[in-house]
C-alpha cells in the first residue's frame, strides 16, 4: 500500500496517465528494434562497468551526448524523428542502461503498488487495488531478460535453466519474483511489489478509511500493552502495511528484531536488528530458513520479535517465544478469516515434525496469541480492517475468540464502492485488565456498543 491518501475520480481509468502515449512510433516494430540498436552501439562505446561509481546526473549526461552521436549516424537511424520523439528516445535510452527499461516510468508513479509482466507484451499494473493493463512492452523475451538479469545480478543471484525462479529486492526495497522457461510457458514472468518510502501512519490508515479514529486508538494501546498479535489477511490485504503501522507504537527504547523472507518492513526505531532469509546456493547448499533466524533471536535479547510473515515450522519457536517473556511480538499469516488463520498455525506446527496432540497445540496457541486482526481488501479496492477478535480460551478441543471490532459491509453504490460502517460489539476484552495494569490509558467506554 504505497502512501497515496485519495482515489481522485478523474485518476481511477487513467493509466495512461503515466504510460506511454499515442505516438506514431510508439508499439512500432522500427521503434523498438532502434532502440535495441542503439543500446547495443552503446554498450560499445561506453565501458558501463567504469561508470558504476560516476554521479548520476553525470551519467545521464554522458548517456544522452553518446546517444546524441549514435542518432547522428543516418545508417543506423532509418525512422524520422521529430524533436518530442527525440526527447522521448532520449528518456528510454536512459532508462535502459540505467534503470529498468520500460518499467522505469511505472516504478517512478507512486501510484502504483504491483506490476505484473505475464510476459513481453503483457503488461499489468495495480493502482488503487485495482488491476489495470497497460500498453508497456517490451521489444521481446531476450529484451525482457536482459531487464531481469539486471536486476536479480544486483543482488548477486542468477537465473537459467537450473535456477529458474528468483525472489529478489530492489535498492527501494521493493519485492521481486522471477519465474522463466521451462516452468513459465509464455516466456519469462516479472512481478514486483512496491513499498512506500514514506510508509503509511495511523492517521493515514484513518484517511483511507482502512480504520476509525477509535480502532487506531485500540491498536496502538494493544502495542503499547505488549500483546502477542497475529494480523491475517490475503495477498493484497494490506498485513504488512498494518504491521509496519502497529511497530510504530513500541517504544524506541525497546530492542527490536525484525525477521523476514523478503524485507519490507520499515521500522523508524533506532535499536532495531533486521535479520533476512538466505535461500540455497545452487549446490543446495547454504540455507538460512526463519526458523534458523527465529531461533538465533530469541539469544538476541530482543525486547520485541516482529516476523514478517510466519509460513512453515518457525510457528513452532514463534509460539514459544511468545510463551516465554517475549510479549508484544507482532506476526502476519496468509488466512481469510481470523478461525483459519489460527487452524493455518496450528498446521504449521504439524510441518515442523513434532507428533503433538492436536489438544495440546491449540492450548499452546491460546496461550500465545491475544489478539487476531483480520484485514481484508474489499471487491473495491480498498483495504479494511474488517474484524478484531481476542483469543478468551479453550472449550473443549476448540479455541475460543470474542470478536471486540468489525467492519459490516452494507452494499455496492452504482460507482462500485462498497458502503458499510465499524461498530463495537459491546463486549468487554479480558485484556483491558492489561492495559490498566500496564498504565495504558484507555476509557472504558471504548468498547460500549455505539
Amino acid at each position: 500500500m504505497l502512501k497515496k491518501l485519495e482515489h481522485p475520480a478523474h485518476e481511477k481509468d487513467s493509466a495512461s496517465r503515466f504510460l506511454p502515449s499515442d505516438s506514431r512510433i510508439d508499439s512500432s516494430d522500427e521503434y523498438f528494434q532502434l532502440k535495441a540498436d542503439i543500446h547495443d552501439k552503446l554498450t560499445k562505446i561506453i565501458d558501463l562497468s567504469l561508470l558504476e561509481d560516476v554521479e548520476e546526473s553525470r551519467l545521464r549526461r554522458e548517456i544522452n551526448k553518446a546517444t546524441m552521436t549514435v542518432l547522428a549516424d543516418k545508417t543506423l537511424v532509418t525512422i524520422p524523428l521529430n524533436s518530442n520523439e527525440q526527447e522521448r528516445l532520449l528518456k528510454e535510452i536512459e532508462s535502459e542502461v540505467i534503470g529498468l527499461g520500460p518499467l522505469e516510468e511505472l516504478m517512478q508513479d507512486a501510484t502504483v503498488s504491483d506490476i505484473l509482466v505475464n510476459s513481453f507484451n503483457s503488461v499489468y499494473v495495480e493502482r488503487y487495488g485495482k488491476i489495470e493493463k497497460t500498453r508497456v512492452r517490451f521489444k521481446d523475451d531476450a529484451h525482457l531478460m536482459r531487464i531481469i538479469e539486471k536486476i536479480v545480478s544486483a543482488v548477486g543471484r542468477r537465473i537459467d535453466e537450473i535456477s529458474p525462479m528468483v525472489d529478489a529486492r530492489l535498492a527501494d526495497g521493493s519485492r521481486v519474483n522471477v519465474i522463466i522457461p521451462p516452468l513459465a510457458l509464455n516466456g519469462p514472468c516479472l512481478s514486483i511489489r512496491r513499498f512506500a518510502i514514506d510508509p503509511l501512519t495511523l492517521k493515514d490508515l484513518i484517511v483511507l478509511k482502512t480504520i476509525t479514529p477509535v480502532l487506531g486508538n485500540l491498536l496502538k494501546s494493544i502495542v503499547k500493552a505488549r500483546l502477542n498479535v497475529l494480523i491475517s489477511g490475503g495477498t493484497g490485504s494490506g498485513k504488512t502495511t498494518l504491521l509496519n503501522v502497529m511497530s510504530q507504537f513500541i517504544s524506541p527504547a525497546e530492542r527490536i528484531v525484525t525477521i523476514e523472507d523478503s524485507a519490507e518492513l520499515q521500522l523508524k526505531q533506532d535499536h532495531v536488528v533486521r535479520l533476512e532469509t538466505r535461500p540455497p546456493n545452487l549446490e543446495g547448499q547454504g540455507q538460512i530458513t526463519q526458523r534458523n533466524l527465529v531461533r538465533n533471536s530469541l539469544r538476541m535479547r530482543p525486547d520485541r520479535i516482529i516476523i514478517g510473515e510466519v509460513r512453515g515450522a518457525e510457528a513452532v519457536d514463534m509460539l514459544q517465544a511468545m510463551n516465554t517473556g517475549h510479549d508484544g511480538s507482532l506476526t502476519t499469516v496468509h488466512a481469510n478469516t481470523p478461525v483459519d488463520a489460527l487452524m493455518r498455525i496450528e498446521t504449521m506446527v504439524n510441518m515442523a515434525g513434532f507428533n503433538l496432540p492436536s489438544d495440546y497445540i491449540k492450548k499452546f496457541i491460546s496461550s500465545a496469541i491475544d489478539v487476531v486482526i483480520q484485514a481484508e481488501r474489499l471487491v473495491d479496492g480498498s483495504r479494511k480492517v474488517v474484524s478484531l477478535q481476542e483469543i478468551t480460551g479453550m472449550e473443549g478441543n476448540v479455541i475460543t475468540m470474542q470478536e471486540i471490532y468489525s467492519y459490516e459491509q452494507k452494499g455496492v453504490d452504482k460507482d462500485g464502492v462498497i458502503s458499510g460502517g465499524f461498530r463495537t460489539h459491546g463486549v468487554r476484552p479480558k485484556f483491558f485488565d492489561r492495559f490498566q495494569k500496564m498504565g495504558v490509558p484507555i476509557p472504558e467506554n471504548l468498547f460500549d456498543t455505539k
